[in-house]
């Protein structure tokens, strides 16, 4: 084992951990006894770039043994958390993850960084930091990443419920909405199978459900209330509140993905709203031994200039490890239009719909009657709520795009990848009928798509007897299991500038709708 030499001086930066401190002034509350926990990410075993290049499919204990971490760097880091007076919760070689808790005072002296409270708009205290994180030496190269000093809240639900004129929630009998399954008719999805012996995970970051409502919602259906399973990370739990809550994303997830593959096993991931959480939460799902599951839906993101460059990279990687194991990963591509809710005037795209390695859910408005489409175009109501869509600020092209006319970035003229792949309803004046904490509500924007395209996922991977896994190369090698979307784009007011729809591949959505599959 490679023997840790920690003498003074001998701390480099960390590579991407570069942090803004938060636009708030500091509290003085911040104990420097209190425990916090922190997740340090390690290097793979090898490279696993030629391994993706050939598609190939791996079991998980074959990923394992090839691409997680090795013993001998789990020990190093080990010794390091043991040498600080920070205790190790967990290791994983597997999701190349070491868990370590500790006095905060202890965490600041091991990654040499300053923390302090702050309290958002919210009202919350959550404690940040700015800079760079610090590692010993004979470190760099073996730690990737460090998640856990700053816990502010990152990412945001891309769900809005629709309202009536008076502002009040809209019921199922004033406003028109759809049933989950009868979209999924509607858009011609498999018939035949209901997403039998699939798993279908479902990140969740806040929020819970009730499974009183969801009893009552699929037998409404007239369909079986599908198998739901809640799985902790990190402390976060189902803890469902108000319909005006979190609990809209987490029910609008499971409602739409149950209704659409009602065969299928839903497991919710619940992980506390940090980057540490979302992380968490993503390689528990992916590398999850007992449940499983084949796709992941993914509905809460924020703009890419939100998170840090070991945030984009590390996240990024495991979408990777999914892609080797064959697991879908289906994204939300927002709901605020070229902006993505950042006000600086320029376009963004959302983060991490962005990743090369998911399947990015863009939205339309779609019309129909007697399960027949009269027309849709891209999502984009009168206000700035339209669907996210762009081009990456930090991912480059990826070759599967090369053919696909993806445009420069409007602002940085980055040669990026292209957002979103496909699309599917979301304008709230035609979203989703659910059912929230014993309120029966219509609920649109693109996180509702994100567990369609998973519900659509499962039923495929049942229909076919093998799992889709990574999609992207097949979509746009041969986009014509999609119906082109050539009208609209969502230019807001925030920025005047944005994408416009077209005829094939464009940055509203994507290839359009995936149907008659």
């Amino acid at each position: 084992m490679k023997k840790l030499k920690l003498t003074a001086g001998s701390y480099v930066k960390l590579s991407g951990s570069t942090k803004a401190a938060p636009p708030l002034a500091s509290l003085n509350t911040l104990n420097p006894q209190d425990s916090v926990s922190v997740t340090i990410r390690v290097r793979r075993k090898k490279s696993i770039e030629r391994a993706l290049k050939k598609g190939k499919i791996l079991t998980r204990d074959e990923y394992d043994k090839q691409f997680g971490a090795s013993e001998e760097d789990i020990a190093m880091v080990e010794t390091f958390a043991a040498s600080n007076h920070l205790s190790v919760v967990e290791s994983s070689k597997a999701r190349r993850s070491v868990i370590v808790k500790g006095a905060i005072s202890d965490m600041e002296k091991a990654f040499q960084v300053h923390l302090a409270d702050y309290k958002d708009k919210d009202g919350k205290v959550f404690h940040g930091r700015s800079g760079d994180i610090n590692i010993p030496a004979a470190l760099e190269g073996v730690v990737e990443g460090v998640f856990g000093l700053d816990n502010r809240p990152n990412a945001n639900p891309k769900f809005i419920i629709t309202t009536n004129d008076n502002g009040m929630f809209a019921s199922h009998t004033t406003v028109a909405g759809y049933n989950p399954n009868d979209l999924s008719k509607i858009y011609g999805f498999p018939k035949t199978v209901t997403g039998k012996k699939q798993c279908i995970g479902i990140i969740e970051l806040g929020g819970g459900y009730r499974n009183t409502d969801l009893t009552t919602y699929f037998a409404g259906l007239g369909i079986a209330t599908p198998v739901v399973k809640a799985i902790s990370v990190d402390g976060g739990i189902n803890k469902p509140t108000t319909a005006n809550s979190a609990d809209g994303e987490v029910m609008l997830d499971i409602e739409v993905a149950g209704a659409v593959a009602p065969g299928s096993t839903i497991v919710v991931y619940f992980a506390p709203n940090t980057d540490k959480g979302f992380l968490d939460a993503i390689t528990t799902a992916i590398h999850d031994n007992q449940n499983k599951p084949s796709v992941i839906s993914i509905s809460w993101g924020a703009a890419e200039k939100s998170w840090t460059a070991q945030s984009l990279t590390n996240f990024n990687e495991a979408f990777k490890s999914a892609a080797l194991l064959g697991v879908t990963i289906c994204v939300a591509a927002g709901d605020e239009g070229s902006d993505d809710n950042v006000g600086d005037g320029k376009v963004h795209a959302d983060f991490p719909s962005s990743s090369p390695y998911v399947l990015s859910c863009g939205g339309t408005k779609l019309i129909a009657s007697l399960k027949k489409i009269k027309s849709e175009i891209v999502w984009h109501a009168a206000t700035n709520s339209a669907t996210g869509g762009g081009v990456s600020d930090f991912f480059p092209l990826p070759d599967y795009q090369k053919n696909a006319k993806v445009p420069l970035s409007i602002d940085t003229k980055f040669k990026g990848r292209g957002v979103p792949d496909v699309a599917g309803n979301a304008d709230p004046a035609t979203g989703y009928r659910v059912r929230v904490d014993g309120q029966n509500l219509v609920i649109g924007g693109t996180s509702a798509v994100a567990p369609l395209m998973a519900g659509l996922i499962a039923l495929l991977n049942e229909k076919n007897g093998k799992p889709a896994g990574f999609i992207n190369p097949k979509l746009y090698a041969n986009p014509s299991g999609c119906r082109d979307i050539t009208v609209g784009d969502n230019i807001t007011t925030a920025t005047n500038k944005g994408y416009k729809a077209g005829i094939g591949w464009d940055a509203c959505t994507g290839w359009g709708v995936l149907n008659n599959l």
